[in-house]
């Protein structure tokens, strides 16, 4: 009975842990991974990939890959694309993977704002890398001999598979967007009990962002001229959970550097650390391709974990098409 409820213990608690959406430093460079409506917002066909390693120093590291490719149809003034989704566990073996079909409608408010509204549908699977697990009733002590089957009423599922549905809201003018986004609407049951009931929490975002010229505000006199900045902020909540990140950098004619907070502005104890990672990152741009790099630095007491890495690459088919405001225009 003691084996039963271990086992149970730790499926659930991978349950749990695996339940929080990954997310990524660079949002910005791949804007999709936290809304729909931005599906399409370049409006030309444009393709990218974004790969996070985090905590490389534990047990614990975990790999996160996105890639999505989307186009704008002008006529119909729609954005449409799809996107992956791959996360991984390294010490449990937790993997989940997710294939999108991403929707945005472009809306004319006047002269100067604009506003998409965006929806995601997908087709998600997880699994927790059950399958080398051994329950009490497979084990035979007077034979010794471990049966392939299980009858346990707790008997875990090594692979779930669900519909998840999320929508988005986007408005924008030349310099700066506002937009919101919730993720899995339809709360789909992510238990690993046969029998068992689990709804994935939903996710919630609301993301800012403003591109300007410095010359319109000071005199750069140790900048070049045409430099510009960017200011953004990122909030997010799933659960029990909450992050935002608030950043600015400095975007040149085609190289950015920045960093951005990561902040815990809802502590669950009086202990939490309001400051979690401080997030440098820089990118490039060459031709249609813009390439972005990041680094989180640890700012809590979980250890040396080695820190966050990312690396991202878009390629945009028309470079003269619109730029992705607040996004950095590397």
């Amino acid at each position: 009975m003691k084996l039963k409820f271990l086992l149970y213990t730790i499926g659930l608690f991978s349950t749990f842990m695996s339940a929080q959406d990954p997310i990524f430093t660079q949002y910005f460079l791949v804007p999709e991974t936290i809304n729909p409506s931005f599906t399409g917002f370049l409006e030309t066909t444009s393709a990218g990939v974004i790969h996070r390693s985090q905590w490389t120093n534990l047990k614990y590291k975990i790999d996160t890959d996105y890639a999505y490719c989307s186009t704008w149809s002008e006529n119909n003034n729609s954005g449409i694309g799809i996107s992956f989704l791959n996360h991984r566990e390294n010490f449990t073996g937790y993997n989940y993977l997710q294939a999108n079909v991403n929707y945005a409608y472009r809306v004319e408010l006047n002269d100067e704002w604009y506003f998409r509204p965006g929806i995601e549908v997908g087709y998600g699977s997880k699994s927790f890398g059950f399958q080398n697990l051994i329950l009490r009733d497979q084990i035979n002590i007077d034979t010794e001999i471990i049966n392939p089957t299980s009858i346990d009423p707790l008997q875990l599922n090594n692979r779930i598979h669900f519909i998840d549905i999320s929508t988005g809201l986007l408005f924008y003018t030349e310099n700066i967007w506002i937009g919101t986004a919730i993720k899995h609407l339809n709360k789909p049951n992510i238990a690993i009990a046969e029998e068992g009931n689990i709804p994935l929490d939903m996710f919630y975002n609301i993301s800012t962002g403003y591109e300007f010229d410095i010359a319109d505000y000071i005199t750069p006199t140790f900048l070049p001229y045409e430099t510009r900045m960017m200011l953004t902020a990122n909030f997010m909540s799933q659960g029990e959970y909450n992050r935002l990140d608030i950043g600015t950098s400095l975007i040149f004619s085609h190289f950015t550097v920045g960093v951005t907070a990561a902040l815990n502005p809802m502590k669950k104890t009086q202990e939490s650390h309001t400051l979690t990672s401080l997030n440098l990152f820089s990118g490039l741009q060459y031709e249609n391709f813009k390439l972005g790099f990041s680094y989180d630095a640890n700012t809590s007491k979980i250890g040396n974990t080695g820190g966050v890495f990312e690396l991202g690459l878009v390629y945009q088919f028309d470079v003269d098409a619109r730029k992705c405001f607040g996004c950095p225009g590397y």
